[in-house]
């Protein structure tokens, strides 16, 4: 694809956002709908296109060129497209982000300003080797009446290309252009340089993957980076939770960005936790490494300051013991990736200690990392998980994919009325209600 054609694809897309900001609710849950439902009709053209991307990838998993977690997350079955579909129709169910609003104020008699939720605008998104990521975005993009586009990883063009033309199809009677696929690595860095056509870029990947779009970028940058996660087992913990949600924190899906990377244990408890925690990972295949304390206790492989910082996303474990809840919150801040981190203690303060001085998008106590997840969170789905701090932090669902715009209604005011030595005073009243448009003329 030409430079042209690139750039005509955003123009469209930057058009279709103008109008699918002003397509009802009742139309935009109609289509969500009609996703869904195509999902389930096409669903053997997507697996066979899945198909044909997993062999791919296989080939390239014994050549050492992919890892066992791609593979995973690139997988569907008639099990994960249900999954999606059902995700689609829950975005659907979400109340509606658009024209809320958010804050009203009286400036005067007769004149009020309101601040109202809208969509972004046009979203470009970058994402990795899931196929079901580009559905969820997708899906929450038209609930909140942004226009996207769409590059999904190589590893998954089959599955992104019939995922995508289901979409479409279903789509049909809505703004087109509302939805673009794009493939090249060109088509990426064309697209990152029409600040003036996009409004907002949310890439999912690595640490240099997000640093490389923020610096090749005037745009705004949403980013997902890795997921190191901890659960920190404190010496006030029962310790057969603290198993339990650990276990759960590694085994329970390995290849996402949520699941736990590295144990902390307390000083404390570790002799007695350490053993039948270890054996319980050894008994699901969990690759266990350690620092000197952890191996005078159990017999596991040493660990590197390399493990401290790394995002195994499969069935790997990094293992520490810590002093107190002080020593876990530094080790977390110093080699954690602000995605989420778990506490495990019957202790309120020691929680209250772990929570507030935990700096990350999700911080837990006495559940499993596996819950930082927008749908788990009642947000329908997710475009991603910033680990950053601004816009929007944790799992972005459709809250995230909002800015606001102010009105304000009058009845003939001038600013020359407020200024000078006989200025009106303005009261600046907040009240409640909803912006109502020309009701002030009405009245």
């Amino acid at each position: 694809m030409t430079e042209t054609d690139t750039h005509d694809q955003v123009t469209q897309a930057n058009r279709a956002a103008l109008r699918l900001a002003n397509v009802d609710e009742a139309r935009r849950n109609a289509a969500l709908a009609d996703i869904a439902d195509a999902i389930r009709e096409n669903s053997e053209a997507i697996l066979a296109a899945n198909e044909t991307d997993v062999e791919e990838a296989e080939a390239m998993l014994a050549e050492g060129e992919y890892t066992q977690a791609l593979v995973d997350r690139l997988k569907l079955d008639e099990g994960k497209l249900e999954s999606i579909a059902g995700m689609v129709e829950s975005v659907a169910e979400q109340a509606d982000p658009l024209g809320e609003t958010l804050a009203a104020r009286e400036l005067d008699e007769d004149l009020e300003l309101y601040k109202l939720s809208v969509p972004i605008g046009v979203v470009g998104t970058i994402f990795e080797s899931r196929p079901d990521a580009l559905v969820q975005i997708a899906a929450l993009a038209l609930k909140s009446g942004n226009a996207v586009i769409l590059k999904g990883g190589s590893e998954a063009s089959e599955s992104n290309r019939v995922l995508y033309e289901t979409i479409l199809e279903a789509t049909a009677d809505l703004p087109e252009g509302w939805a673009t696929l794009i493939e090249a690595h060109e088509e990426v860095d064309r697209l990152l340089s029409m600040d003036d056509l996009v409004d907002l870029v949310m890439p999912r990947g690595s640490s240099e993957f997000v640093s490389y779009i923020e610096a090749n970028t005037q745009i705004p940058v949403l980013g997902h980076t890795e997921g190191v996660c901890h659960v920190y087992v404190d010496e006030a913990a029962d310790l057969e939770m603290g198993e339990d949600i650990a276990l759960d924190a590694k085994v329970q899906y390995p290849a996402v960005c949520n699941a736990v990377e590295t144990l902390l244990v307390n000083e404390s408890v570790a002799e007695e936790f350490l053993p039948d925690a270890v054996s319980r990972y050894r008994e699901e295949g969990v690759t266990l490494r350690g620092d000197a304390a952890t191996r005078d206790i159990v017999d596991v492989d040493p660990v590197t300051d390399d493990d401290w910082r790394a995002e195994y996303g499969d069935l790997e474990l990094a293992i520490k013991v810590v002093e107190d809840v002080y020593d876990a919150v530094s080790h977390i801040n110093e080699n954690g990736s602000k995605h989420t981190e778990s506490i495990v203690t019957e202790d309120a303060d020691t929680a209250e200690t772990f929570m507030t001085g935990i700096d990350a998008a999700s911080v837990f106590h006495n559940a499993s990392t596996r819950f930082a997840d927008g749908y788990r969170y009642g947000l329908g789905a997710e475009v991603g998980i910033s680990t950053g701090k601004i816009h929007a932090r944790g799992p972005v669902g459709l809250e995230g994919l909002t800015t606001y715009k102010y009105y304000l209604e009058g009845d003939g005011q001038l600013v020359a009325s407020y200024a000078g030595e006989d200025a009106l005073p303005f009261t600046h009243r907040k009240f409640d209600g909803e912006w109502n448009p020309g009701h002030l003329a009405d009245e």
